[in-house]
């Protein structure tokens, strides 16, 4: 178990902290202003990741990485 502090715009912390909640992720926001997660393996940091992404990322950096996941499959 690992505990760690993502610095996440006000702005998108709220739907992030949510989203993790709906995925039985643990994480809480102080009244710090970050947002803390625990990654208890890799399948929540994948799903950590994947979330942030979804908020923060740019249509292309979403779109670059959804045809890396393709590549990556293919090569299977």
């Amino acid at each position: 178990m690992t505990n760690h502090v993502l610095q996440i715009p006000l702005s998108d912390r709220w739907r992030i902290y949510h989203r993790l909640q709906e995925l039985k992720i643990k994480s809480s926001c102080p009244p710090d202003g970050s947002l803390r997660v625990q990654v208890n393996n890799l399948l929540e940091a994948i799903l950590i990741r994947s979330t942030v992404m979804q908020f923060l990322a740019s249509r292309h950096e979403l779109l670059e990485w959804l045809e890396r996941c393709w590549h990556y499959s293919d090569e299977s």
